[in-house]
């Protein structure tokens, strides 16, 4: 293979979605990735896609409609909308998924609901439905594939809605799950990547792994092809209608990091492979950037007894052990900062608050603070309700010995606890509102009524810590777009033969994730959009 119509670099959703589409609309198509893996941060995500207006939707008569959504994300813009990309994410989407569940690359069911983040706002959803879920996939049909699906060792037997993170109020059971292992079922991102890699192999798309690719071939103007290496090996391969960049986010590259983003990031939750690649063709293509400051920003706990498989620190987003009762985050000061049941997303930017006094940040490091109530009923990372806390977590008798050991004013943390917990006990949080919204509900502790699903007292010895981490879950800037997925030049023009999907492109909805699935909504239609307009390319 020297030659094919299109060229994709990445094998994510948004790059297994654009081979589909170039190849369903009669291209020749190479599927082209830098690691021994497949996936990347879609497989190991819970892999929800929200789009509004969606096929689910319209089959279950839940009403949606342009206007709604459109007046939803300009209710939140703060200047980083561009209406071409966005009006494209939002007319295309349901056309996306309908293709892709067309040909099988997708099995989703409407997330029961499962409320858009911001439901205050025109146009939101607070009973959910542009949220979907995976139904259960079969990874023996890939054959050998399967084993090359990123972290495919760490299966998830279960669909997201059969659990907490759904709003499920508990697992299957022991035996389901067990059976599904038995027969290699999964759920979550590792579904859709298995989808969308079946899709791909009945059609003869093979992904190539191990590609460095170090620069883009031009003709002129145009892009024409990638070279790079293979296996230490030269390698280079020529594009007749078009390279499409879907190669991910630039969490992991220190200098891009430090260059491009606005606050600190002290522990992604993404996989390592976000390291700029797609990014830096980009540049050195001449590119227009946009949204560069920004990023899926996320709190995280880093889990050190579980690194990647290639030594890395790995980290975790953290959503039910800051929501549910006997629970608060304190900042360095041993106070309280925030609405600790707030969207992630937002919530994110939190961590970036600058204190002028001090020249730092103020809320970083941060803590959760629970007790042997929170201990004995729910989760803290991999740890499950009733297990020992891992050595890692902080623990003492008292509140006062707990901030000892974390570096806390003792006075300043029993005071901040004791005010939280007469907030609880009276089922009202004046400080930041936590349980007011639907969104706070959602993950809290169900078996509770009103405010009492996520505001409980703290006050059972013995007391325990962790500490929280400024995290994001992959950045969304880089090259602008135009509807077309087209990737624009620094004129605003189109460069000839490139285009760009996912977190390796300024995404069309901003820095607003809109709710759940607020990533792999945009990443799949635009794959999609790019892999049309490539294949549909005059030559």
């Amino acid at each position: 293979m020297s030659e094919v119509d299109v060229i994709i670099l990445g094998t994510g959703a948004a790059g297994m979605a654009a081979a589909l589409a170039a190849h369903e609309a009669g291209a020749s198509v190479a599927l082209i990735e830098r690691y021994d893996r497949i996936g990347g941060t879609s497989a190991i995500s819970g892999g929800v896609i929200w789009v509004a207006d969606n096929p689910r939707m319209r089959a279950a008569g839940m009403a949606d409609s342009r206007e709604d959504a459109l007046a939803y994300f300009r209710s939140l813009d703060h200047g980083d909308l561009v209406d071409e990309t966005l009006e494209a994410f939002v007319d295309r989407g349901p056309e996306a998924l309908a293709f892709l569940e067309g040909i099988e690359a997708l099995s989703v069911s409407v997330l029961p609901g499962y409320p858009d983040y911001y439901t205050d706002r025109p146009g939101a959803k607070p009973e959910g439905s542009r949220a979907l879920d995976h139904d259960l996939f079969d990874l023996p049909e890939l054959g050998d594939w399967a084993a090359k699906i990123y972290a495919i060792e760490e299966p998830k037997p279960l669909m997201l809605r059969e659990t907490p993170l759904g709003g499920a109020t508990a697992l299957p059971p022991l035996e389901v799950l067990g059976q599904r292992m038995a027969a290699q079922q999964c759920g979550f991102g590792q579904a859709m990547v298995g989808r969308l890699l079946k899709a791909c192999l009945v059609r003869g798309i093979e992904p190539v792994l191990g590609v460095e690719t170090h620069r883009l071939v031009k003709d002129g103007a145009r892009i024409t092809g990638i070279e790079g290496t293979r296996d230490g090996a030269p390698f280079a391969l020529t594009a007749r209608r078009g390279v499409i960049i879907t190669t991910g986010g630039f969490e992991w590259d220190a200098e891009l990091r430090q260059t491009f983003l606005r606050g600190p990031v002290t522990a992604p939750a993404s996989p390592p492979t976000g390291t700029g690649g797609g990014l830096k063709l980009a540049m050195a293509a001449g590119a227009k950037l946009g949204n560069m400051t920004s990023a899926w920003w996320a709190p995280t706990l880093v889990t050190p007894d579980a690194p990647w498989a290639s030594g890395e620190p790995r980290a975790q987003i953290i959503l039910i052990e800051r929501t549910v009762p006997h629970s608060i985050m304190v900042n360095r000061s041993g106070r309280r900062f925030c609405n600790e049941a707030a969207n992630y997303s937002a919530l994110g930017g939190v961590f970036h608050q600058f204190d002028p006094a001090n020249y730092d940040y103020l809320n970083l490091p941060a803590w959760l603070i629970v007790d042997a109530q929170y201990a004995a009923r729910y989760p803290l990372g991999l740890r499950q309700p009733g297990q020992p806390m891992p050595d890692w977590v902080m623990r003492a008798d008292t509140l006062e010995g707990l901030a000892d050991q974390i570096g806390l004013d003792p006075d300043t943390l029993a005071a901040t606890v004791a005010r939280f917990n007469a907030h609880a006990d009276a089922g009202h949080d004046p400080d930041f509102g936590r349980g007011t919204s639907a969104y706070d509900h959602f993950y809290g502790d169900r078996s509770r009524e009103g405010t009492a699903v996520t505001l409980g007292a703290i006050r059972e010895a013995p007391f325990y810590a962790v500490e929280i981490a400024s995290g994001l879950l992959g950045t969304n800037g880089g090259p602008r777009t135009d509807g077309q997925a087209r990737i624009l030049g620094h004129d605003g023009a189109p460069i000839p033969g490139l285009l760009g999907a996912g977190n390796a492109i300024a995404c069309p909805t901003g820095g607003i994730y809109a709710g759940a699935g607020g990533t792999l909504g945009p990443a799949l239609t635009y794959g999609y959009i790019a892999g049309r307009t490539a294949a549909l390319a005059n030559l």
